[in-house]
């Protein structure tokens, strides 16, 4: 009996011993890394004829044909750059029972052609390119929409307005108003 009594003191003290915070050469520090990736919540499609006022009707690549109630009003709309039968949208929603209800829509044909301000004069085009047409120190290179904003790169905006004529992009930085040049 006093052989095990030994026993068990002697792994007891092995034990708390070995919980101490090691400082040896040997002791390897792991460090996890983890990466997030973020996917693109946005959907793409063409507006079809089916769209009226308050619905989107989206033809999207997939051949379905999606239909997104369109809630508040002329002030407040989720619609940037308008609906026309053909042109190219993309969609922020989330389903509400069995309904889809259109967060922000923007008007990708509406957003495509030249756009100027003070201090910047660029044309997105398609295909994500965006061409400046003066020296800038801080040009934009390229455009996509992702999860609803406009990453003019190197910088990411909401849409605030989007017209025929006029572009408004909001980011932390404030509201930076454009006008669309003629060709």
């Amino acid at each position: 009996m006093k052989k095990l009594a030994f026993l068990f003191v002697a792994a007891a003290v092995l034990s708390f011993a070995s919980c101490g915070e090691k400082t040896g050469k040997d002791t390897a520090e792991v460090k996890d890394t983890v990466s997030v990736t973020v996917a693109d919540t946005t959907v793409y499609g063409i507006c079809s004829d089916g769209t009226t006022m308050n619905c989107l009707e989206l033809a999207t690549a997939d051949n379905d044909t999606l239909r997104y109630i369109i809630q508040g009003d002329s002030i407040f709309s989720p619609v940037k750059g308008g609906m026309m039968c053909g042109d190219r949208m993309a969609v922020i929603g989330h389903k509400s029972g069995d309904d889809l209800i259109a967060d922000n829509i923007i008007n990708l044909t509406t957003l495509l052609g030249r756009w100027s301000s003070i201090d910047k004069n660029f044309e997105i085009q398609e295909g994500g390119l965006v061409k400046s047409t003066v020296t800038e120190t801080n040009k934009y290179i390229s455009w996509e929409i992702f999860n609803g904003r406009l990453i003019l790169a190197p910088d990411t905006f909401s849409v605030y307005e989007l017209g025929p004529d006029s572009l408004m992009l909001e980011n932390n930085e404030g509201i930076f108003a454009f006008t669309r040049l003629k060709n």
